[in-house]
């Protein structure tokens, strides 16, 4: 179990959630930044937060709740609350390295708990479960909509949290009713056999792209949840049914409860339906702004142009509308990278690799070997008892997928990392290297002077341990710029000109020996025999 730090600020008596488990340099800029006046904390984690100049009250001691008031007198015994005061206040990554501070107002949260009630028909009989860290939104949402009910909360020890098949036991025997897990966790979770009985009847999922559909039998329903921090935590909703086709990812949903959203072009246009634009939220969610950020709070909320009365929230991600009315999630404006000359949305590649059999769950970034030389890495968790190698996945991945969109290297994880949010922690991936990349079983040597010496060149090259004489140059990251260098080192090597176009079309070592060895003979030929 997680103890929160709770800041309370002055205005409406909001709370601000600490995750102890934050570096204290980044739980002392929190602290300073948001200006709490006083700060709760049991004493088990009292002494892992920054030293301040505030009032410390101890909510638990030695295990015992305390029960003394926290608030000074000077306060009063009571306060006024407005629907606009301060609810919470949650800090998020911020681009710049610095954290930002979400403040959220009573309505916004009234908006969302009643939202939460009414879609899952929430009674006090419901038994709901709280899994994510306190500094998650996802925690507002999963403990308001059913103390408000009269429900009652479950919290399982983080043990528990972080592995699929124990959290999967711990819901089971705690009879939870309505459950949220993280993207990465829910998807490990719906691949685990399920008891045919199971109290279990709602999973709620969100917080990173959900890149398949669950399989039919489960004794649940799957619901899956769209929404930035700025937002009051969800923004967009819809069940996620069984689905046989795999042409498309499954969708964020449509709208909840007051909830706005449009699609709009970099001219503030709305796009067309199946287009692809900005997702901009409005609506009774939406939060305030950014605590004493004023110019990032004006960049990012924006007036509304169709409503000149409100404003919305560009979220920076990118969304395109579907002909039934709910929305697919198409990745980050900034997560989207150019590998060889070409656009490419990692998570449809991500997509694509969660089709195979002996994958779990993956996620797919860039890597920038040297400049200019940025190959795609495919990071996977194997599946139960599964099995595979890296020929496999690239045969499988290229018939779904054009061959630039095929991941030059495949590392296997036992899990993959996750932020304190619950999101794939992309700069916690292991650097691709001869240790950890995926190789296939057998490995075909070279068997000529001239295939050794074309192994030889293309390991350098690509910045490789060694290169299998099937090995293919365009799999491995291989691209126009590097086929060029290929030519160049093939012309010093040799002394014989390689058309570029041959490189691409004769693509693995073998191949590409063979060629070496016509354009040798042919020069030999030429001069009465001698090579030179």
């Amino acid at each position: 179990m997680v103890v929160a730090a709770l800041g309370i600020l002055k205005s409406g008596g909001a709370y601000l959630p600490l995750d102890p488990t934050y570096p204290r340099s980044r739980l002392a800029f929190i602290l300073d930044d948001s200006e709490v006046p006083v700060l709760m904390a049991g004493d088990c984690v009292k002494d892992r937060l920054p030293p301040a100049e505030r009032p410390t009250r101890l909510l638990a001691e030695r295990g015992r709740v305390v029960h003394s008031p926290f608030l000074p007198q000077r306060w009063g015994t009571a306060a006024t609350i407005d629907p606009k005061n301060l609810a919470y206040v949650i800090y998020t990554s911020g681009s710049t390295g610095r954290p930002k501070g979400v403040e959220i107002t009573h309505e916004s949260h009234a908006n969302l708990v009643r939202w939460h009630q009414q879609a899952f028909e929430v009674t006090p009989a419901d038994r709901a479960s709280q899994v994510a860290r306190v500094g998650f939104d996802a925690a507002v949402w999963e403990v308001w909509p059913y103390l408000a009910a009269g429900a009652s909360l479950h919290i399982p020890e983080e043990e528990t949290v972080g592995d699929p098949e124990r959290l999967r036991d711990w819901l089971v025997a705690e009879a939870i009713t309505i459950s949220f897990a993280p993207t990465p966790m829910a998807e490990r979770l719906l691949t685990l056999p399920w008891p045919a009985k199971t109290a279990l009847r709602t999973m709620l999922t969100g917080g990173d792209t959900l890149h398949g559909y669950p399989r039919t039998g489960l004794p649940f329903q799957l619901v899956n949840n769209y929404g930035p921090t700025e937002c009051t935590v969800v923004a967009t909703s819809c069940p996620v049914f069984a689905n046989g086709s795999t042409d498309r990812l499954p969708p964020i949903g449509r709208p909840i409860l007051n909830t706005q959203v449009y699609i709009l072009d970099e001219a503030g246009k709305q796009v067309p339906v199946g287009r692809t634009g900005e997702l901009h939220i409005g609506g009774a969610g939406l939060g305030r702004g950014y605590r004493n950020r004023p110019e990032l709070t004006a960049e990012r909320f924006v007036a509304n142009p169709f409503d000149g009365s409100s404003r919305l929230f560009k979220t920076g991600d990118l969304a395109r509308m579907l002909p039934d009315g709910q929305i697919a999630f198409m990745g980050r404006g900034d997560e989207q990278v150019k590998v060889r000359g070409f656009r490419v949305e990692p998570n449809e590649v991500a997509a694509a690799l969660n089709e195979h059999p002996a994958v779990a769950q993956s996620v797919v970034v860039a890597h920038e070997f040297s400049a200019g030389d940025k190959r795609l890495i495919g990071y996977f968790v194997a599946a139960l008892r599964s099995k595979t190698t890296p020929a496999e996945l690239r045969e499988f991945l290229g018939k779904r997928l054009p061959d630039f969109m095929v991941p030059a290297a495949f590392v296997k994880l036992e899990t993959l990392p996750l932020t304190a949010h619950g999101k794939v922690d992309r700069a916690a991936l292991p650097a691709p290297d001869d240790t950890n990349v995926l190789r296939d079983a057998i490995f075909t040597a070279p068997h000529t002077n001239v295939e050794r010496r074309v192994a030889g060149i293309l390991a350098r090259l690509l910045e490789v341990e060694r290169v299998d004489v099937e090995d293919n140059f365009i799999s491995l990251g291989g691209h126009s710029l590097l086929g060029a260098q290929l030519v160049a080192r093939l012309r010093d090597a040799f002394g014989i000109d390689v058309a570029l176009r041959v490189v691409f079309d004769a693509q693995t070592v073998a191949a590409l020996s063979s060629e070496v060895e016509r354009l040798l003979s042919a020069k030999s030929a030429e001069n009465g025999g001698n090579p030179g």
